[in-house]
């Protein structure tokens, strides 16, 4: 049976790191305890002026398709999943495609907000499976969000950081690894609870909407907190119903990487070890789409994952989107 499974792994950040001590500066108090605490975050990395979303993505895809050994002209497909992008138009992946000597490869962007890395990998590994023409999919989650952060706004200034995370997807005949099955779900009602509200055909750029900020990422109001670790245990046991296995039988979960508390509580609503989720929040902060795939890359890095592991990647971005997809390595 032909599948997708996951070939190999690439991750980028900008040179930029800012300790929670710069944040003290800029805004007068003591945010370095609370991240500390509360969201076990310690420093991140920032673009540069001249440093953005395609940058990233380059880095980062060169790196996957040096580790699965291949060239540029052998990839059919690529996918940039990100909510910072390039422009408005057209799409980031398109200048990615052309810097990497891609070919004729196809290639576009898919904005799930923070879902849209696990979404764009669930896109990809059904290419790849139904697709004859299609033998290596391009998947990258990317953020530059400090482009977009109001400095003044001590909610959002200091969680986020930028980079970009890449795997490739190999056409393989195998029944035992690769892709298993998905999930998708959106909660529509929280639409208008966090984003870039400014830019778009509703509030187009002019004096109004930069008067109002709304062309920087804005936190409208506070999502239940119950909400991200219900979601995720429900996605991750109706994974585990479609697989008939149970959630201690899955070797590692890859969880959005916004909130270390979200995840313990969604672990210990599996009655899983914490140990069973890699998190990257202390080094990282909070990179949006590419959170996943660099948390999945530095697994790898420290020799975590293993043939034959079973893997939940499950995402959330604002809007809400909610994606889970499960691979056997």
């Amino acid at each position: 049976m032909r599948n997708a499974v996951i070939c190999s792994t690439g991750a980028y950040f900008p040179k930029r790191l800012l300790p929670n001590s710069y944040f003290n500066a800029l805004l007068g108090e003591d945010v370095d305890t609370w991240l500390r605490t509360n969201l076990n975050i310690y420093q991140r990395h920032w673009c540069e002026e001249d440093e953005s979303t395609a940058d990233l993505c380059v880095h980062a895809a060169k790196q996957a398709m040096e580790r699965a050994g291949i060239k540029g002209n052998q990839i059919n497909l690529i996918i940039v999943a990100t909510d910072t992008p390039e422009y408005i138009t057209p799409a980031t992946a398109a200048i990615v495609q052309f810097r990497l000597e891609a070919g004729s490869a196809g290639g576009f962007d898919l904005n799930a907000a923070c879902a849209g890395f696990v979404t764009a990998l669930d896109v990809a590994a059904r290419y790849v499976r139904d697709d004859p023409n299609c033998n290596y999919a391009l998947v990258i989650g990317a953020y530059a969000m400090s482009k977009y952060l109001d400095k003044e706004d001590k909610k959002t200034v200091s969680l986020f950081s930028d980079g970009a995370g890449a795997v490739i997807l190999k056409a393989e005949d195998c029944e035992d690894k690769g892709y298993l099955c998905s999930e998708l779900q959106t909660l529509g009602q929280y639409y208008d609870g966090m984003g870039i509200f400014g830019g778009g055909t509703r509030k187009p750029i002019n004096d109004q909407t930069l008067a109002n900020r709304d062309h920087l990422l804005k936190i409208v109001y506070r999502f239940p907190p119950e909400l991200n670790p219900q979601m995720w245990t429900r996605m991750a046991k109706n994974l585990c119903r479609r697989l008939r296995v149970s959630p201690t039988e899955v070797d590692h979960y890859f969880l959005t990487q916004i909130n270390i508390r979200s995840i313990r509580m969604t672990l210990d609503s599996l009655d899983v070890p914490h140990s069973k989720a890699h998190t990257i929040m202390d080094r990282y902060a909070y990179p949006g789409s590419a959170a996943i795939p660099i948390a999945l890359d530095d697994a790898f890095k420290e020799g975590k994952i293993q043939p034959g592991n079973l893997i939940y990647f499950i995402g959330t971005g604002s809007g809400l989107s909610f994606a889970s997809v499960a691979f056997r390595f």
